[in-house]
């Protein structure tokens, strides 16, 4: 299965428009954001867990990382309400559920192979650090090597913002709504541009926007 696959192409999602997909495990559906194979590929997507579901023990050989969107995602390691952001890197393994029911933005198979980080981060206990210079816009640092750059962007309303596109850009829209060469990303609305020189131009909406944001992490992709 291959969606929103060529690297280096620009991607949009409005997730509001897609349907939920059953996935192989009962009570667990997806939305898909990315993919370039099977269930044991490279893949984003959104994640919703019925109350009470589960997958089965499983090994990451790839890396899993995810954002907790909305309820508490569950696993041998703990409870992560919604704001926690995880990282499981290959080799780690592990069987999540849901007690009460969850969403998760999660990302599959786009780890380092060396990588064995294996952290997690409570955004909502963080407090956004103004950039410098850059006048309505601060960030939440999640992971930030050699390879990639992760975190929550937070953008005052109406502020124009300008991000680097070399080694491409991922951004998540959390909460509030930003435009982007004249298409609006409300919440939940998912868009990937490819590496380049350039700079993008965002716009945030009346109410400001939170975004989760990578970058530098899809030259190897195209």
């Amino acid at each position: 299965m291959r969606i929103n696959a060529d690297f280096a192409a620009r991607a949009a999602v409005h997730t509001d428009s897609v349907p939920w997909i059953p996935s192989p495990m009962r009570g667990v559906e997806r939305k898909m954001l990315d993919r370039r194979s099977a269930e044991t590929g490279r893949a984003t997507s959104l994640v919703r867990y019925a109350p009470g579901s589960s997958f089965s023990e499983h090994i990451h050989h790839g890396g899993e990382e995810f954002l907790v969107l909305d309820g508490v995602f569950q696993d041998q390691y703990g409870d992560f309400p919604a704001g926690t952001y995880v990282r499981n890197p290959p080799t780690t393994r592990h069987a999540p559920r849901s007690d009460d029911g969850c969403t998760i933005l999660v990302k599959l198979h786009q780890f380092d192979a060396g990588d064995r980080h294996q952290m997690s981060v409570d955004t909502r206990v963080r407090t956004p650090e103004p950039v410098a210079g850059e006048p309505g816009r601060a960030r939440i640092a999640l992971f930030d090597d050699a390879r990639e750059d992760v975190r929550i962007e937070v953008w005052a309303p109406g502020a124009s913002v300008a991000l680097s596109r070399a080694g491409g850009l991922e951004l998540f829209v959390l909460e509030g709504a930003f435009a982007e060469a004249g298409e609006q990303f409300g919440p939940r609305a998912w868009l990937r541009l490819p590496p380049a020189a350039a700079v993008a131009h965002f716009v945030a909406g009346e109410a400001g926007a939170r975004v989760f944001a990578k970058s530098r992490h899809l030259s190897q992709m195209v």
